[in-house]
């Protein structure tokens, strides 16, 4: 078990006084087996009225309300959390999946349905013709081997690159330029997985970059896909491994854009001056 805490710091200027909407915060990583939380703290400035629900993934989401105007938003999350998944690679999968290709059982197409859906795109547009370089059909393989061969194939080809732009790039996109955030990567796995059978989803959480005694941390992204026995295991393209003990999970989505960590709106004549975003994960 290793335990680390999490300081995660927003901080939006304003040119003058705007009043603030409600604002939804997915910061409270997704406690099981594998993490609990130790402690949780929340700071909002101005001060604001929390309220604790949990969205249709399971996220645990606060919606902060505002009443006095204000020209500086600053919400600061500290936590401490234990974390358990030290050997990600101790799972079996159900005997009639562990070959490639196979059938998912009938109970649950229902709900893994929603996961196989991919952005609108041809079939012979770049993203499958890339996917049919990883995996030919009839050619033999594990389940597991072929979801580990995409993930390193997508390391390996595509170069990460901090973007600052919101939204997400798509699969062609990331392809053609041969660069993305980890967010782009994440999404590139996640279509090139359903287009290859896999129900797959999008990952946001916390994420250590170092086995030193103070790790430097920041947001990560990257995506799970559901293998009958294991249960969601996910997988990181960006570092190019299964996601373990150096990754912190806080929310889950089918797509991208619906899991943001902070999320809301002002009204005003005042613009946005700034946003600034500070993590810090540490080992203790």
């Amino acid at each position: 078990m290793n335990r680390y805490q999490i300081v995660h710091r927003t901080a939006y200027n304003y040119s003058g006084a705007v009043q603030l909407g409600s604002h939804e915060l997915r910061l409270r990583p997704r406690e099981g087996h594998n993490l609990r939380i130790e402690s949780s703290r929340i700071t909002i400035q101005p001060t604001a009225c929390l309220r604790w629900h949990r969205d249709v993934e399971d996220n645990s989401v606060a919606i902060a309300s505002f009443r006095a105007p204000a020209d500086l938003l600053l919400i600061e999350s500290s936590l401490i959390i234990q974390q358990y998944d030290q050997e990600p690679l101790d799972f079996l999968v159900e005997d009639y999946a562990v070959s490639y290709p196979f059938t998912y059982v009938p109970e649950d197409r229902p709900v893994l349905d929603a996961y196989l859906l991919t952005v609108p795109a041809p079939q012979a547009g770049p993203l499958a013709q890339w996917t049919s370089t990883v995996w030919q059909a009839g050619v033999a393989i594990e389940s597991y081997s072929l979801l580990q061969r995409l993930n390193l194939a997508i390391h390996e080809l595509i170069s990460y690159r901090q973007r600052e732009e919101p939204g997400v790039q798509t699969p062609a996109e990331t392809l053609s330029r041969a660069s993305g955030s980890c967010r782009d990567l994440a999404f590139l796995f996640m279509e090139a997985a359903k287009l290859l059978g896999f129900p797959a989803r999008f990952v946001s959480g916390y994420s250590c970059t170092t086995h030193a005694a103070v790790d430097a941390g920041s947001t990560h992204a990257w995506a799970e896909v559901f293998l009958p026995g294991a249960g969601w295991k996910g997988f990181d393209p960006t570092r190019g491994e299964i996601v373990g003990e150096n990754h912190i999970s806080v929310a889950v989505g089918r797509l991208p854009h619906s899991v943001p960590p902070i999320a809301g709106s002002y009204i005003g004549d005042s613009r946005l001056l700034s946003m600034d975003v500070a993590v810090r994960v540490r080992r203790l």
